[in-house]
């Protein structure tokens, strides 16, 4: 028989003002098997999150997307890591986003039992088959010993609030011909166990990331660092990242009300310039954010993509990072050397850095820009002009920015 905990009240905004997490406690006794909690408030009324920590640490998180997790030996609901069961005190976490000015009454269930198989979680579609056909490579010129791979830096699947499974993911973007892609989903690691499998069923590169997801700004970390405690600062989850040898990326810095508003101490080596919120490509305003904010910053972009009509199509836009093999670790030394351009589809024109020179691939009549003002007309598939400092791009007649190389 399951041993039930229940907890019940009211958020309020005094207790969003004291902190954006709360923690409720279960008692886990030896010898349990699985755990069950399920979250009941008005969803339409308010935004609660929901995770949990064990006694020894991070074992999930969903945020607003899920109101109910299973964890257990052997499996867990997406967003949550399976695992024996630590005896002890374990907190459910429950982060109150928003709320009304007259509260929002909850009730929490926790059920833990010791009996192999009584909880269970979601179960998830079988994979897709690999495509039996892929768009062709595109093969850029690239420096000796290297060669351009095209990505997105920023997507979610179930683990998070995305609409697919790690390889439903997978199995798209290799459909759209990209390269590589990294699986990034908000503040959780538990799509990381799917990553190889998925990589080799679909002959495509993932990349282990999570999206490191507060009210006062997102940042994308990539590489495979472990758990980053989004509780801390944005400091933290950069030493987090350096001590690991990972990436953290500052993720569409103005986006509406997910906008960049940390103050950091030091600067994160990438910066998410080009993302689906940039609404119209003539606005120079995230040129301008990342100019004030590092000049130094690598560029990057990322669609977020998570479902189909909700974000850009994924690959929208696409990273170029010019690699000495395909693997994630070529893939991040790559973006850590800034080898990298941007454009606003795998197909579309590509602007890049090699030997010296500027190379616009695919560009016949758009407009070489620098940092002051037009350079150039592109005439022809491939063209090359002198390198200057500074980042550069590719324009329409009417200011749209094409692509992008720092």
């Amino acid at each position: 028989m399951a041993r039930i905990t229940r907890h019940t009240g009211r958020w309020t905004l005094e207790d969003r003002f004291a902190s954006p997490w709360h923690y409720l406690p279960v008692e886990v006794p030896p010898g349990s098997w699985g755990i069950r909690v399920e979250l009941e408030h008005d969803r339409a009324a308010a935004t609660l999150d929901l995770g949990c920590l064990g006694p020894a640490g991070f074992r999930g998180w969903s945020g607003g997307a899920r109101s109910s997790f299973v964890i257990s030996a052997r499996d867990a609901t997406p967003g949550y890591l399976p695992g024996e069961l630590e005896p002890g005190t374990w907190q459910v976490i429950v982060g109150v986003h928003r709320v009304q000015p007259e509260g929002t009454p909850y009730r929490l269930t926790a059920q833990v039992t010791g009996t192999p198989g009584e909880f269970r979680s979601e179960p998830q579609a079988d994979p897709p088959p690999a495509p039996q056909a892929r768009p062709a490579r595109r093969e850029l010129p690239a420096s000796a010993g290297l060669r351009w791979l095209g990505g997105d830096l920023h997507s979610h699947t179930v683990h998070s609030d995305g609409a697919l499974t790690v390889p439903e993911l997978a199995c798209l973007a290799t459909r759209r011909g990209l390269d590589f892609l990294a699986v990034t989903d908000h503040n959780t690691i538990s799509q990381h166990a799917e990553l190889a499998r998925s990589a080799a069923r679909y002959g495509i590169t993932l990349l282990p990331g999570q999206e490191v997801t507060t009210d006062a700004g997102h940042a994308g970390l990539l590489g495979d660092v472990g758990w980053v405690d989004f509780r801390g600062s944005p400091d933290d989850w950069l030493a987090h990242a350096r001590q690991r040898g990972g990436l953290m990326s500052i993720n569409h810095p103005i986006a509406g009300d997910v906008s960049w508003m940390h103050a950091m101490r030091d600067r994160p080596p990438l910066v998410e310039v080009w993302h689906w919120s940039w609404l119209d490509p003539r606005w120079t305003t995230p040129l301008a954010w990342w100019q004030a904010w590092d000049p130094a910053a690598i560029p990057v972009g990322g669609s977020d993509w998570h479902r189909p009509g909700s974000d850009a199509p994924l690959g929208t836009p696409t990273t170029w990072v010019e690699c000495e093999g395909t693997g994630p670790d070529e893939v991040l030394d790559g973006v850590r050397a800034g080898r990298v351009a941007i454009s606003a589809e795998r197909d579309g024109p590509v602007l890049l850095r090699s030997g010296g020179e500027l190379i616009a691939v695919g560009a016949d009549g758009t407009i070489l820009t620098g940092p002051d003002g037009p350079r150039a007309r592109v005439t022809g598939q491939l063209a090359a002009f002198p390198a200057l400092v500074g980042f550069h791009r590719l324009t329409d007649a009417s200011g749209a920015t094409l692509a992008l190389t720092p």
